[in-house]
């Protein structure tokens, strides 16, 4: 399984060692040195059954700069996938990315599910 994340972010340090505490084997990606891809994030959104909106870190610094939570609603999903994949900062984290699903962020109760 991939785990996308960012190494300063405390909830992503809090689901790691959930993963290494369970035993758990998993490819590390730092989200800010490699950022999803088009492809990834569209196969990525279509698996976890979520919407687009959910993929994005409404928090994060970049996302308010951008001014992103009145502009998304007037842009079209496959322009809200580009955007994501410009910059890994604009995504929300942790991403677990398994052969049957995708969640995004830390839900400890949604990830004991899955694995």
């Amino acid at each position: 399984m991939l785990f996308v994340n960012y190494p300063k972010c405390s909830t992503c340090k809090k689901a790691e060692k959930w993963l290494k505490d369970h035993g758990l084997e998993y490819e590390s990606r730092n989200i800010k040195e490699e950022n999803p891809t088009e492809e990834e994030l569209r196969e990525w959104i279509r698996r976890s059954g979520l919407p687009i909106k959910r993929f994005f870190n409404t928090s994060g610094m970049l996302y308010r700069e951008l001014g992103l939570k009145d502009k998304l609603a007037e842009i079209t999903d496959a322009e809200q996938t580009a955007l994501l994949a410009t910059d890994g900062m604009l995504v929300k984290r942790p991403l677990l990315v398994t052969e049957d699903a995708v969640k995004v962020g830390f839900r400890e109760a949604e990830w004991r599910t899955l694995l």
